[in-house]
């Protein structure tokens, strides 16, 4: 039995983890292409157990209660193209969430995150082209040792600019399911893109595409995402 523990640097809301990190970390423990549901907010600083189940399943536990299950699965995306860097840049101008921010704390796209610390990935809307861009430029806390990027800060990458494709107006929504896969890890101090997308919409759920570009527009990794919007009284942390 696998053990994780999530370091609060890592949060989404501020209680809970960031959804594409606690995703990425648990697709590092499967060793291929998952798609990792999250059952409740994964806790921060807390000993969490992974259990291998039946046909591949792996779930996630904090005592007894499950937190997330991951399964088996093969991701079939067609990513959008990469804009130009200094498009993306241009883009992230236009960001949602310099004018209001529900987690201005988030690992991936908090305001209040400094260089360093968060991946401060400020997706902002590109309408000619149908989706939202950022730039990235990785730092060396997120280095795995040979240069690039480790593949779990791959994923947390992949998982904001999901949220504000899918969300313009900014109404609360929680990421429910997330499938990421990686091609290749990018270098630290690469300057890269990431893209999201709409792909559909059906009541309260909501899908979104995401592709990471390194500096030379190449594709390196994308995922798609389910984000509900939860009903009254639901946990948010």
């Amino acid at each position: 039995m696998n053990t994780l523990t999530i370091a609060s640097r890592f949060c989404g809301p501020p209680s809970s983890s960031n959804g594409g990190y606690f995703a990425g970390l648990v697709a590092t423990l499967a060793s291929r292409t998952v798609a990792v549901r999250l059952l409740k907010p994964p806790p921060l600083d807390t000993e969490l157990s992974v259990v291998e189940l039946e046909e591949g399943v792996l779930q996630v536990r904090q005592g007894e209660e499950p937190i997330g299950e991951a399964r088996p699965t093969t991701l079939e995306l067609a990513a959008r193209p990469a804009p130009e860097y200094l498009e993306a840049v241009e883009a992230s101008r236009r960001y949602a969430g310099f004018r209001q921010h529900r987690f201005p704390t988030c690992f991936v796209c908090g305001t209040r995150r400094v260089r360093g610390d968060g991946l401060r990935i400020f997706a902002g809307p590109l309408p000619e082209r149908g989706v939202v861009a950022a730039p990235w430029v990785p730092d060396a806390s997120l280095d795995g040792g040979d240069g690039k990027v480790r593949a779990e800060f791959m994923s947390a990458a992949l998982d904001c600019p999901g949220y504000y494709a899918v969300a313009p107006d900014d109404r609360m929504m929680l990421l429910a399911e997330f499938t990421a896969h990686v091609d290749r890890r990018v270098h630290i101090g690469e300057s890269c893109t990431v893209v999201g997308w709409p792909i559909g919409s059906s009541g309260r759920k909501h899908e979104a595409g995401t592709a990471l570009y390194d500096g030379e527009g190449e594709l390196c990794g994308q995922a798609r995402a389910l984000w509900i919007e939860p009903r009254s009284g639901e946990p948010l942390t």
